[in-house]
């Protein structure tokens, strides 16, 4: 008996645009041949010069038209109709974006109208073929469903247009209140044409922990074609390639294995273990044991729990209950981003380029991440990736911000949808949860005049059934996020999870309230801010900085959030001084940006006060990433250029971490935030310190807090230590003190007022050092708030740089807050720590790989025009 073959169809490919008739079309001239595979159309129009880069300058309006027209692909591939044993032949799809009429030798074999379905069609192939492709467009047809169900709503008028729902296409493409508007089309995923007599169709691996029985494995196997006289050959090899078992099995019986815990060992989520994966090989054996086929599946043992328990003692919201994940038996702290598709020209996504996003985002203390709900189920190589790094993975459906509608037709398409992506993705030892949408309850909510929610079917009938029915062992599922309290709440912070817009949006509250604005889990939240200045040069396209502003229209076209510059305003103006020139305004954004999402992770983290107290367990940014050259939320822009945010975020997610609240106490009560000195009609009398540490470890540690103080303008300096033990995977309250200062000869009060407080100028500087070995286990510096408030004096910085060994020497005489560096390559060097608060008495020495002879230059608050070192 032959074995399987598998052809991926790679060569032979042309595209033109589609010009009337498909008959018409097919025999007339203008075909090019395809520059790249798979395929979209507006990438092939680039790169045969016949639209400009939508990213650059204007260009996204003048390429509207490409996706209110149709396009046609075309492959030629030949067959040997003579080979025996291959009675069955298949051409199989993994991705058409969206609408397809597919025809295989004139004949209509299919029409598509799901970009999230994998469809497989038997066919005949003949000695020499043709397939053809025809790409209708998506935004028609959404405007034609539209016309026939009714306008609903979909988000605000930056979330693209409302008739994106009725549509089985990734929303984004609609527009997004960071991305563009570009509809694309094209076979965005392999093909494949596969023939056999016999072969695997599905398998399923059943990978379970049973605690101290050890682990087993149970595997399905599914066969298409006719074999008499066969068997399965399931082989479990480690990552070495030893053979841990092997065994032969009769067609149709399950494998079931069970393993002693020395044979096997645990995949953790990286910060707690090893990510130990292993390959499950099938081989279908023919009736002369020859092999027919082969499937392999890398899979982890690992468990999974979404812990959602009483709370008997109350935090600041009241009890409820928690929101927490439980890998292996360990509850732990999830920190981490949100992931939108990082282009949107998907094809252009290469696994090196995935491989460094997931990278990035492990280097930076990062252990979970949330694939939103309006954009792909991402492609294996993504999931493989978070498997190799320890990252988990909370998988949203792909329903966003809208009212989806739930008609048969529609309901079966979601149906198959969901089969075929939890089938594709349950092996990974990475998925944590899936997620029926990405805040469609919230805004039915919030709307108040929505008379009618059919997707309910969908997110609680459709999808919990398909998770339940195909994950064994099972894999949480929640039906939105966010989702928690009583009618709907989803703004309830005692159960569930949240998504906290009241600082950036809403209410548009100070971010300093960031700490009396948790919840559960904190699933989205975030601060927008501009890239650095050289992603900002890329999409000027050419044109020249000189009289840029940050109020120029080319930075409003590449800035896609509501109300942006009202809202950067209030921020901006009530923190920082404002700044005309270009790129003194970006790097407020940034520091910004680092500022408030990073009192966020401190003050939510705190919250995760260990067993019966584990108010807070998740704190997820938005976001990670960005899908073109934009002003956004993400910590790092197109390029993986990170913003400072993306440094702030990894000093507070590290194993060991230090959280510093200082309160400033007024004469008089104030609506205004906590943190501030006031020196106009309220009077600052005195500040006190709340200091904590985090323990993200399992074990205990002895530790000394060691305290120093700089008082900016002045010499005055005090240092105090004092001993503590951390317990492990909690949060530790250290000290609640007074806030040290120098005398009133030294620091007098900068009103005349004598109760008035010394400490406004002074900077706490917290260091956590190992007590037995005085090893430097985290950092942080508090400064005196508003910032714009303060004298900052020249630092006196010094930076030494090595390039031979990779190293960045930098030490400072007085304070410098948010000490960045950036370099003028094409691709920045990874550093291992960035946008530093520096203070006297200390060298840091930097970690730089990927320097070479990049030139350094470096900004800092007070000095926000980058200089060269």
């Amino acid at each position: 008996m032959a074995e399987a073959r598998y052809i991926e169809l790679k060569s032979g490919w042309t595209w033109k645009q589609y010009d009337n008739s498909l008959e018409k079309a097919l025999t007339g001239d203008g075909w090019r041949e395809t520059k790249a595979y798979p395929s979209e159309v507006h990438v092939e129009l680039m790169k045969n010069g016949l639209i400009p880069d939508p990213y650059l300058g204007f260009n996204e309006h003048q390429v509207q038209w490409v996706g209110e027209s149709e396009w046609i692909y075309r492959c030629t591939f030949t067959f040997d109709e003579n080979k025996d044993g291959r009675e069955h032949a298949e051409l199989e799809f993994l991705g058409l974006d969206t609408l397809c009429d597919v025809y295989l030798n004139d004949i209509k074999i299919l029409s598509t109208k799901n970009m999230f379905q994998t469809y497989v069609v038997p066919v005949k192939p003949l000695a020499n073929n043709v397939l053809v492709l025809h790409f209708k467009s998506a935004a028609k047809l959404a405007r034609e469903l539209e016309a026939q169900y009714g306008k609903v709503r979909a988000g605000s008028t930056n979330l693209g247009d409302p008739s994106r729902v009725y549509v089985r296409k990734a929303q984004y493409d609609w527009r997004w209140d960071w991305g563009p508007e570009l509809m694309t089309c094209g076979p965005f995923r392999p093909i494949t044409l596969t023939t056999y007599a016999a072969k695997i169709s599905e398998v399923q691996t059943r990978a379970s922990v049973l605690g101290d029985i050890g682990t087993q494995l149970k595997v399905d196997i599914d066969i298409d074609g006719e074999l008499t006289g066969g068997e399965i050959k399931a082989t479990l090899t480690d990552s070495t390639g030893k053979v841990v078992k092997e065994e032969g099995v009769g067609l149709g019986t399950q494998v079931d294995w069970t393993f002693s815990n020395d044979e096997i060992k645990l995949w953790w989520p990286v910060g707690y273990g090893e990510q130990v994966l292993y390959d499950v090989k099938l081989e279908l054996l023919g009736p002369n044991k020859n092999v027919v086929d082969t499937m392999t599946k890398r899979i982890g043992f690992r468990s999974v729990k979404l812990i959602q328990e009483e709370i008997s003692e109350p935090d600041q919201y009241d009890t409820g209950t928690t929101f927490l994940f439980e890998i292996n038996g360990v509850r732990m702290f999830m920190g981490g981003s949100n992931w939108i598709p990082a282009d949107n020209f998907l094809t252009t996504l290469t696994p090196e380029r995935y491989r460094a996003w997931l990278t990035l985002m492990r280097d930076g203390n990062q252990n979970m991440v949330r694939l939103w709900g309006g954009g792909i189920y991402e492609p294996d190589c993504f999931y493989d990736i978070c498997d190799e790094l320890g990252l988990l993975v909370w998988q949203d459906f792909q329903f966003a911000c809208g009212v989806y509608p739930a008609h048969d037709d529609f309901v079966a398409s979601v149906r198959k949808e969901a089969e075929d992506n939890v089938k594709r993705m349950r092996h990974h030892p990475s998925i944590a949860i899936w997620c029926g949408n990405n805040e469609d309850y919230q805004m039915v909510l919030q709307w108040g005049d929505v008379a009618s929610f059919p997707a309910i079917k969908i997110y609680e009938e459709v999808l919990p059934s398909v998770v339940e029915a195909l994950c064994d062992p099972p894999i949480p599922y929640h039906r939105g996020s966010p989702y928690g309290g009583k009618g709907w709440d989803t703004a309830d912070p005692t159960i569930g999870d949240v998504h906290q817009w009241n600082i950036w949006g809403g209410k548009e509250l100070p971010y300093q309230e960031y700490d009396r604005m948790g919840g559960r889990f904190v699933s989205e939240f975030g601060m927008p801010s501009m890239p650095v200045m050289k992603t900002i040069k890329y999409w000027m396209g050419g044109e020249s900085l000189e009289g840029q502003h940050a109020q120029s229209g080319i930075m409003a076209q590449h800035c896609r959030a509501g109300s942006y510059e009202r809202r950067f305003s209030i921020a901006i103006n009530e923190n920082f001084r404002v700044k005309e020139d270009l790129e003194k305004a970006v790097f407020i954004t940034q520091a910004m940006q680092s500022e408030s999402v990073g009192y966020a992770y401190q003050s939510w983290k705190r919250q995760w006060k260990g067993p019966g107290k584990q108010y807070t367990s998740g704190v997820l940014v938005w976001q990670l990433n960005d899908c073109w050259p934009v002003t956004s939320w993400a910590i790092a822009d197109y390029f993986l250029r990170a913003k400072p945010v993306y440094y702030t975020i990894k000093r507070h997610l590290s194993t060991f971490a230090i959280g510093i609240f200082r309160n400033v106490v007024k004469n008089k009560l104030t609506d205004r935030p906590r943190q501030y000195y006031e020196f106009g009609a309220f009077q600052s009398l005195d500040a006190t310190l709340d200091i904590w540490a985090t323990n993200s470890s399992l074990s205990s540690r002895t530790v000394v807090l060691q305290l120093d103080y700089f008082d900016l303008t002045s010499a005055w300096t005090r240092q105090e230590s004092h001993k503590f033990d951390l317990l492990p995977n909690q949060t530790t309250e250290l000290l609640s003190i007074p806030c040290a200062g120098p005398s009133r000869d030294i620091s007098p009060s900068p009103n005349g007022n004598p109760t008035f407080t010394t400490t406004y100028n002074v900077v706490v500087g917290a260091k956590l050092l190992d007590g037995a070995s005085g090893e430097v286990l985290a950092r942080y510096a508090d400064w005196p708030q508003p910032y714009k408030n303060l004298p900052l004096p020249d630092p006196g910085l010094k930076v030494n740089v090595n390039r031979a060994a990779g190293k960045v020497e930098v030490e400072v005489t007085k304070p410098a807050k948010c000490v960045f560096f950036t370099t003028d390559g094409e691709v920045d060097p990874k550093w291992s720590d960035n946008a530093l608060d520096l203070l006297p008495g200390e060298k840091r020495v930097l970690n730089v790989e990927g320097l070479g002879e990049q030139v350094i230059s470096v900004a800092w608050l007070g000095n926000e025009k980058a200089q060269a070192v």
